[in-house]
């Protein structure tokens, strides 16, 4: 049976644990991607919307534990990776 990950509270605890541990003897199943924004925002956008859809969107964004913004970014992301739908 494979070990639960340990809670590791800081870079230099994640670096020694890396450093001593076998991987291979640690549950994963646990684990979300992370993704991690490098690229620079160099424009911003004013959007008018109507507050029930804000308050929808608040609530996602918080369901999925990261603001607001970055959520409605990851939102339209998403929407443009998929194929245009036809009417």
């Amino acid at each position: 049976m494979k070990m639960p990950f340990p809670v590791l509270d800081s870079d230099k605890a994640a670096e020694e644990f890396v450093a001593s541990a076998d991987l291979a003897d640690y549950d994963f199943s646990d684990m979300v991607p992370v993704r991690f924004e490098l690229r620079r925002k160099d424009k911003s956008v004013s959007l008018r919307l109507p507050e029930s859809l804000l308050d929808a969107v608040r609530a996602r964004a918080e369901q999925a534990g990261m603001p607001t913004q970055r959520f409605m970014r990851l939102a339209i992301e998403r929407a443009l990776q998929e194929p245009p739908h036809r009417s």
